[in-house]
């Protein structure tokens, strides 16, 4: 057994720079790289993929852009991979993956973990009468794929067959680092606590360079580093307490306000994150800078895994499109929005008149005149915007219709309107998500190693759900009768958000333990519903994250159907974090003057 095992992370979705893996590979001294390439919106893409071309179905990327150039070194320096890069299609994935060892003389063994899908099981699910975890809608008519999110003993049992490359199908993202560690330390189902602390190792670095200081709030400290962003590493240990780091002389910054950024993202409750193979409970988790570029993570804790997958379907529901156009001058806003109106008034017109019916949802966002903040367009000052206008229909004919009158508007309606020089718009199919729960024991994971097939034993797991910490654990503080001045939340905090699905979820993290019961009295569920009542149609929940001074929310029915389904500019919530940045937070006065706690905040308010 090795005393610390490093695993970095070259990849946080289908489509990121292949500098991440050479990076990682050249000079991160790493033991294993991992890739993480799936999400819902990815799934039913390679769905689709594979539907046309039987060999596709798996994130090309990873064959072409990263194993083929880097094998030679991958084998030279003995560096183990483990990818979810076979989406849809983990064997053709594997196939084009040994071509492309054959074609640069490279000797790699590759195994595949299989068991997550169940789209064979489509009629199976009908009839039982299965519906969606969430809305309670009934089981599709047709899917496009159907796969469980399976756990990372499938990727631990493939490493102890031997392979030096592992793909798998649909997991969950963190499974893909959780499993060499498992591998490594000799875990069992029943190491709760160290599951868990693999698990929000997987968790941080899943998302590749957002962990290196990507997309985080306090973006001047960073923005010189934005053209060579490292992608980080974690240095494990058997106990598993993990510090995280990138290669030197790379870019970027990882902080404890960079890692916590990370930990929040796309978590719900942080004493009950519920992964296969453990039930995690970060409430408690610490963050503490161990040297530059260096932040040891402790506290995370585990609990028995419910005796369920979770089964994410995806299937058609008609069609889509989106237009967008450029107006300038005094008034764009109120006048974007009128064009807008036209725009969808005479398209639904004509496609009324050919007998195609009405469309089934539409949407028009003025972009630059704070529409993610819910401004009234009538009331924006902006001289310069950007006319979003998105439409969806059963009848892909009927949004032919709707992209042929965009153009005419050129030149029958609004003055100034330009910027059609990307062609007229296509329709996109709907796909939408469709999530439930199969047991365990329905579900048979194996792994496929050269002619060998290896099943998985799958922990039961426990029979219901018991909370990690009492409900209401760090109450509201009351209110304070001394003077008090607001200040925007970002002078107190920072945030990240992201997305499940329909649900948003933003994690807010104060500056300064001090900050935490202002922020708390401030914003209740019923106040950042209030802030974002031009999106959310569902309750907002709000969970203390005590471990980091924080608070996770999470918005139901927030993203207008959320991935592609969405017709939003923001389909995935990416945005409202910062929105919520501007939520003005009570303070006291005394904090504002000179020397106080928030000394300079008035100035960085004139600044903006």
């Amino acid at each position: 057994m090795r005393d610390i095992v490093r695993i970095g992370c070259g990849a946080g979705f289908w489509g990121d720079s292949p500098e991440g893996p050479r990076q990682l590979v050249r000079s991160g001294g790493i033991d294993y790289l991992v890739l993480d390439y799936l999400a819902e919106i990815t799934m039913s893409i390679l769905a689709r993929m594979k539907a046309k071309t039987p060999t596709l179905g798996y994130a090309t990327d990873f064959v072409s852009l990263v194993m083929k150039p880097l094998a030679r070194e991958i084998a030279e320096k003995r560096i183990r991979v483990v990818t979810n890069a076979g989406g849809v299609n983990p064997e053709a994935c594997r196939d084009a993956l040994l071509a492309a060892f054959a074609e640069v003389g490279v000797d790699l063994k590759v195994a595949v973990v299989t068991g997550d899908d169940l789209s064979d099981r489509a009629e199976q699910f009908r009839a039982a009468g299965v519906t969606e975890m969430f809305s309670g809608a009934p089981f599709p008519a047709k899917t496009a794929s159907i796969n469980a999110y399976l756990g990372a003993f499938g990727v631990a049992a493939a490493l102890d067959a031997g392979a030096d490359v592992v793909v798998t199908g649909r997991c969950v993202d963190s499974a893909v680092v959780l499993g060499p560690l498992i591998h490594e330390f000799g875990w069992t189902p029943s190491d709760y606590d160290r599951l868990a602390a693999g698990s929000l190792a997987g968790h941080i670095l899943e998302c590749g360079a957002q962990a290196t200081g990507g997309i985080t709030t306090d973006w001047r400290e960073v923005a010189d580093d934005w053209a060579d962003m490292g992608f980080p590493f974690a240095d494990c240990r058997p106990d598993g307490s993990f510090e995280v780091g990138k290669p030197d002389a790379t870019g970027g910054r990882i902080t404890p306000q960079t890692i916590a950024e990370q930990v929040v993202y796309e978590v719900g409750d942080p004493a009950a994150y519920l992964l296969p193979d453990v039930t995690c409970d970060w409430s408690g988790v610490r963050l503490e800078s161990v040297g530059p570029d260096r932040v040891r993570v402790s506290g995370a804790r585990g609990l028995p895994p419910t005796q369920s997958y979770k089964v994410s379907a995806t299937y058609a529901d008609g069609w889509r499109c989106t237009a967008t156009m450029m107006i300038v001058g005094r008034d764009a806003a109120a006048r974007a929005e009128k064009v807008g109106a036209a725009i969808l008034a005479r398209s639904e017109r004509l496609i009324g008149a050919a007998g195609l019916g009405a469309f089934a949802e539409t949407s028009i966002e003025i972009l630059g005149s704070e529409t993610s903040y819910g401004v009234a367009p009538a009331a924006s000052p902006a001289r310069e915007v950007i006319l979003k206008v998105g439409v969806r229909h059963a009848s892909r004919d009927a949004l032919q219709i709707f992209a042929r009158e965009i153009y005419p508007a050129a030149t029958a309606m609004a003055q100034s309107l330009t910027g059609f020089a990307g062609g007229r718009p296509e329709p996109q199919p709907v796909v939408r998500l469709f999530s439930f729960l199969i047991d365990k024991r329905d579900v048979t994971v194996s792994v496929k190693s050269g002619d060998a097939v290896i099943e998985v034993a799958t922990a039961p797991g426990a029979e219901r759900f018991l909370p990690a910490i009492a409900p209401g654990a760090v109450a509201t503080p009351p209110s304070q009768d001394e003077p008090t001045i607001t200040v925007p939340l970002v002078a107190l905090a920072t945030a990240r958000s992201g997305d499940k699905g329909d649900i948003a979820n933003i994690g807010v993290m104060a500056r300064h333990p001090d900050f935490v019961a202002p922020i708390a009295r401030a914003l209740t569920a019923e106040a950042v519903r209030g802030w974002f009542a031009h999106h959310v149609r569902g309750p907002v929940e709000r969970f203390d994250w005590p471990g980091l001074d924080g608070f996770n929310f999470l918005l139901h029915r927030a993203l207008g159907g959320g991935g592609i389904a969405s017709l939003r500019y923001d389909p995935q919530g990416k945005a409202m974090a910062q929105v919520l940045m501007d939520m003005p937070v009570p303070v006291p006065a005394a904090w504002l003057e000179p020397g106080g706690r928030l000394d300079g905040v008035a100035a960085m308010e004139n600044d903006r």
